[in-house]
């Protein structure tokens, strides 16, 4: 199973050097896994960036694009509400790919109950809290929104949307596993030392 405390989701950046250079910092300051999320990006791009930061020293997970996440060998696919249907992906990438599957509501949490053990490894909980690293995400559901889905399910759980060190704690004692982050890395001038207070709030718990 992947490590999801730390979970880096790339953000906007010029080039692959450039994504590359951020994304090695930032493991180097403790990011436990990564996520390729780059919507619109011709496949054979895409490819390219999956093989390049496969090599980054953490799994990789390509956001949306099971056949990319296939084709450069990377640890997971992460499916949002209206990506590949996490049943079909599973047929299609057998037991050996992990699949995590976003979600706001207990009631999409509750449509697992109805899919063979195994088909999601985690799921992708928010947005917690206002965020502009998604022009079309939900209405943010708070730390009350991570304890209602946790009662629904005993899959790990990784909180997301506008989350930075100070919200660390009350996302882990809600019942997340873990954090994604974008710009609490991204947006910072040191990846590194903004990756190190990430991480010291959460092994602080």
């Amino acid at each position: 199973m992947i490590d999801l405390r730390l979970y880096l989701v790339t953000g906007p950046s010029p080039d692959l050097a450039a994504t590359e250079a951020v994304v090695r910092a930032a493991v180097a300051g403790g990011v436990t896994a990564l996520q390729l999320r780059d919507p619109g990006a011709p496949t054979r791009r895409l490819v390219d960036a999956a093989r390049r930061l496969a090599g980054a020293g953490v799994p990789l997970v390509v956001n949306d694009r099971l056949d990319v996440a296939i084709a450069a060998g990377a640890a997971g696919v992460h499916l949002g509400q209206s990506d590949l249907h996490p049943l079909d992906a599973r047929a299609i990438a057998g037991p050996g790919l992990t699949i995590g599957w976003s979600v706001t509501t207990p009631e999409q949490v509750d449509e697992l109950a109805g899919w063979p053990a195994g088909t999601v490894d985690y799921l992708g909980v928010g947005p917690i809290h206002p965020t502009g690293s998604k022009d079309d995400a939900a209405r943010p559901i708070g730390y009350a929104g991570i304890e209602e889905v946790r009662r629904h399910t005993p899959l790990p759980v990784v909180a997301i949307g506008g989350i930075g060190a100070d919200h660390v704690g009350s996302c882990l004692a809600a019942g997340a596993q873990g954090v994604a982050v974008i710009s609490a890395i991204w947006a910072a001038p040191d990846p590194t030392a903004a990756a190190e207070a990430l991480r010291r709030a959460l092994d602080a718990r």
